[in-house]
């Protein structure tokens, strides 16, 4: 990657950080989730609220380095309004990005994920970027199940 790739996505990065999407909190949600990342201290709580199979809404508090917390930010802007099944695919994507296992482009919509790509250069920093998504789909598997009253906890040491 040029450095003047590296520059840009570094801002995008920086962008979230410094003004994290998703920070208002909810009035109804039926997600609940929290996450940790061990590895770092990084913490995240986050809400959503599911109405006829749509993410009608996303509240995500996360607390930790620029990588998490953009991470974080960059889930919030591309989940809301988008339906449960195209949400969860869009996490397993992520995932994989960030593992290395899929050179996937994400549609341009997505292009501030994108630039999480680089994170996987640095192997101790994929579970930061990772935070967000694990935590989300751990409460959409508890929504799917049932549990809509009960907040999941998750952490990336399974990652």
């Amino acid at each position: 990657m040029s450095s003047r790739l590296d520059d840009m996505y570094r801002e995008v990065i920086l962008d979230h950080y410094r003004s994290p999407r998703g920070k208002k909190p909810l009035q109804k949600a039926n997600v609940l989730s929290d996450g940790i990342n061990p590895a770092c201290g990084d913490q995240i709580a986050l809400s959503a609220q599911i109405e006829n199979g749509v993410l009608k809404d996303v509240h995500v508090d996360c607390r930790g380095c620029a990588i998490s917390v953009a991470s974080g930010s960059m889930l919030a802007e591309a989940v809301k309004g988008r339906p449960f099944d195209e949400v969860r695919k869009l996490a397993e994507t992520v995932r994989k990005m960030l593992r290395g296992e899929s050179d996937l482009q994400l549609p341009e919509e997505f292009e501030d994920i994108e630039s999480l790509k680089g994170v996987r250069n640095f192997p101790v920093r994929v579970k930061c970027a990772l935070l967000a998504w694990v935590t989300l789909v751990e409460g959409l598997d508890r929504y799917a199940a049932g549990k809509t009253t009960e907040k999941a906890v998750v952490s990336t040491e399974q990652e």
